[in-house]
């Protein structure tokens, strides 16, 4: 009988680490079955000859929660190989929720993770009240990607002990504890991939005060863990606090603290968000010791971080540098077209440089994101800094902000780094293995960054650029590394057996554009979207769902449980 599906002649990289090889893939149904010389024909047939061939990415950092609700196919996610996303993180879900407080968990969300509570509102059905609706809810909408999900903190707290929930004082009774235990339960037993929390004292509810849980004490969140161990599985992902006042190191080494001990009572892993800064200075490397000395005495301690910087992306299209100024407030609502419309008007610009002629202070920390071959560059050199740019042309920032945005025809980019806002301090944690690649936020933030396109950016900036990192280590960092830590089972690799989730890729010609700014959430929100190069067909589950960058209108995806 013929396979459904054959992948002839490629490079195998299977998300072991183990070195290339060149072998055929047999697909049957949604599992690989067969990996090496490939006698028997396939229903179809793929020539691969001259690709790499990788299992399918495993993201386990977004923000997906709603999106895949009115975004089947997971964008940008799927233009960058990824086949599989962990939502659920940093505490803030959707669910468990009581009918009244749909409009509290959405603006939430808005207000942490920047997507748009409206879209969200009126995206998603809400016919469910537990974690364990919601995934059945998840499991039952058509989708390109598999999905798998935590259950959250700032839910179960709000659920459990309502607006006193984020009172900084606020210990929760023992009937309230009982609750958010019992909703975890719940969660878990019905597949949820584990339980996530923020402590971080970046995110805030619209009102100004920080989230439910941020300042939970250590013993209440022993009590989730204490869940996990019961059911033998599942993840902890938090937001830490390693920001605030004061030392940067004391709170190092308080967090690390009780992320060690929730590890090692429950025995599962933890994951949490690690960047530098330059304020904090080397409190990564800090962070990076303690998880190895947890894990040398048992525990499973795994920051992750990504693979560039986190922070701003400013051009024409939506937000200026120069918002500031009440003159450019003219811009805001307008199409991109009339927008440079304005920009050619002399008189017009004229009235735009003179507001801003001056403006110079903080703009070397603004650097434009369009390579001289239109590909984004995301290494954020000196001498492509906005003050930068301008110096070398002879006029001031603002005018070389609008002479950019005219040539590139409005596709002009500046990107801000707040968070891993050195390169080399990227590069330094990226190749230590205790360090997982992820925190790219897809789907969150959506008016202010696109970083779901970083495992694009670790293959062709850490490995094929800088030397870094080897292609197997990177494919397996992307797949197998992170899948494991999740608990998620036959994916992210690629051996006989496994579920079908795969990448093909020209490995010569990827490469990500310029993201671009564009309104396609529900009631016409922005947001900013990005494609990539190089990635002739991405598979889900036996099934090719992106073929060169488009969708075939295939939706193969499942609930991926824990």
């Amino acid at each position: 009988m013929p396979h459904d599906l054959v992948l002839r002649g490629g490079t195998v990289v299977d998300g072991t680490g183990a070195d290339p090889v060149r072998a055929d893939v047999a697909i049957d149904g949604d599992r690989v079955t067969a990996v090496g010389s490939v006698d028997d024909r396939g229903q179809r047939e793929l020539d691969v000859s001259g690709r790499l061939v990788t299992p399918g990415f495993v993201d386990i950092h977004t923000h997906l929660d709603a999106q895949l609700a009115w975004d089947p196919i997971g964008s940008s996610s799927c233009w960058h190989g990824v086949t599989t996303v962990a939502v659920g993180n940093c505490g803030v879900t959707f669910a468990p929720v009581r009918s009244a407080d749909h409009t509290y968990l959405a603006e939430m969300m808005e207000s942490v993770e920047d997507i748009p509570a409206r879209s969200i509102l009126d995206g998603l059905p809400w016919n469910w009240e537990t974690y364990g609706e919601y995934l059945r809810w998840l499991d039952s909408t058509p989708k390109g990607v598999n999905a798998g999900g935590m259950v959250g903190h700032c839910a179960l707290r709000y659920y459990a002990m309502g607006e006193r929930s984020l009172d900084e004082d606020a210990i929760p009774s023992d009937e309230e504890l009982d609750r958010m235990t019992s909703l975890t339960d719940e969660a878990m037993t019905a597949g949820a991939l584990g339980f996530s929390s923020s402590r971080t004292l970046r995110h805030r509810v619209p009102d100004g005060r920080f989230v439910p849980g941020t300042y939970a004490k250590p013993d209440e969140l022993f009590a989730f863990a204490d869940v996990l161990a019961r059911h033998g599985r599942g993840v902890i992902e938090v937001a830490p606090r390693f920001d605030g006042e004061g030392p940067t190191l004391p709170r190092v080494e308080s967090e690390m603290a009780w992320i060690t001990e929730a590890s090692a009572r429950s025995g599962r892993p933890i994951t949490f968000g690690l960047s530098h800064t330059w304020d904090q200075g080397e409190h990564y490397r800090r962070v990076i010791e303690l998880a190895r000395a947890a894990n040398a005495r048992g525990a499973q301690v795994r920051p992750q971080t990504t693979p560039r910087y986190i922070g701003v992306l400013t051009g024409i299209a939506h937000r200026t540098p120069f918002d500031h100024h009440r003159a450019w407030h003219v811009l805001q609502g307008m199409p991109l077209s009339k927008r440079l419309g304005l920009l050619r008007d002399p008189v017009r610009r004229a009235e735009l440089v003179d507001v801003a002629i001056h403006d110079r202070d903080g703009l070397e920390v603004f650097f434009v994101l369009n390579g001289p071959d239109g590909l984004a560059r995301y290494d954020c050199r000196p001498e492509r800094s906005l003050v930068a740019v301008a110096d070398a042309r002879g006029v001031s920032p603002v005018e070389a902000f609008i002479d950019l945005a005219l040539e590139t025809d409005g596709a002009l980019l500046l990107s801000w780094p707040l968070l891993n806002q050195s390169v080399d301090a990227i590069g330094e944690m990226l190749t230590q293995p205790e360090v997982l690649s992820g925190l790219a936020d897809a789907g969150a933030h959506v008016g202010q960054t696109m970083d779901a396109s970083a495992p694009t950016h670790l293959l062709t900036y850490w490995v094929r650029e800088r030397e870094a990192l080897t292609l197997p280590d990177a494919i397996r960092r992307l797949t197998s590394d992170t899948a494991n830590t999740f608990g998620i089972h036959d994916r992210g690799v690629l051996r006989e057996g496994a579920y079908a989730d795969l990448n093909v890729i020209d490995w010569d010609a990827l490469a990500l554009p310029v993201p671009e700014y564009v309104h396609d959430f529900p009631h016409g929100a922005g947001r900013y979207l990005g494609r990539a190069r190089g990635y002739d067909f991405t598979i889900v589950n036996g099934v090719v769902f992106m073929d060169h960058g488009e969708h075939t209108g295939e939706l193969a995806g499942r609930v991926v449980r824990g």
